[in-house]
């Protein structure tokens, strides 16, 4: 799959590496170019633009700090883009700006689908997705089928299980939790705990 990466820094880093590893064709398109060449040349990706890299993928990662998504990603009718942003205030663990991902969806007239957004950087670059025996479940929240099978192979294509997180309405949720869980994880709680197997 061709996949366009908008950002340089720690998620474009991570996941973009990841899908070089797993075989796709990847461009790195950040605001600065000197950043986008030096992580295109590390991971085996190529760089560009921004507009390059929106131009360029089946699908799109945002990866670019929540305040600036839109104006990064600008009109882009049609794209299917991953958006892995939190709109988090640091420190307080709450939301800055609900309903990012449905704003962002209407301002750009793209395919949003909000995905990889939960685990930490340093998740996505683990030797293994695997833990206890089970693939890493990446929930993914979108109003397009065609643009939800996307993500969900791109999910696969890394040892991930994607998991369905209802309609695009529901990011909110999905970001609220991420703040929530990165709340009680610096406080050192075991979240996993809270969540335990289905009967």
């Amino acid at each position: 799959m061709r996949i366009g990466v908008l950002g340089s820094g720690g998620m474009a880093d991570a996941l973009g590496g990841r899908w070089v590893e797993a075989g796709h064709e990847v461009v790195i398109g950040g605001r600065s170019r000197e950043r986008s060449a030096e992580l295109a040349s590390r991971i085996g990706a190529q760089a560009g633009t921004p507009e390059d890299a929106v131009a360029f993928g089946d699908a799109v990662l945002l990866a670019v700090p929540a305040a600036v998504a839109a104006d990064v990603l600008g009109h882009a009718p049609g794209r299917v883009v991953v958006d892995c942003t939190n709109s988090v205030v640091p420190g307080r663990f709450v939301l800055d700006e609900p309903r990012a991902a449905a704003r962002l969806a209407a301002a750009s007239g793209a395919h949003v689908v909000k995905a990889f957004n939960l685990c930490h950087v340093d998740v996505w670059r683990r030797p293994s997705l695997t833990f206890e025996g089970r693939p890493l479940g990446v929930p993914m929240c979108g109003d397009s089928a065609d643009a939800l099978g996307v993500v969900a192979e791109l999910a696969r294509s890394i040892g991930c299980a994607p998991v369905d997180g209802g309609p695009l309405e529901r990011a909110e949720l999905l970001e609220a939790m991420t703040a929530f869980a990165i709340g009680l994880w610096i406080g050192g709680t075991d979240v996993r705990a809270m969540f335990p197997p289905s009967p």
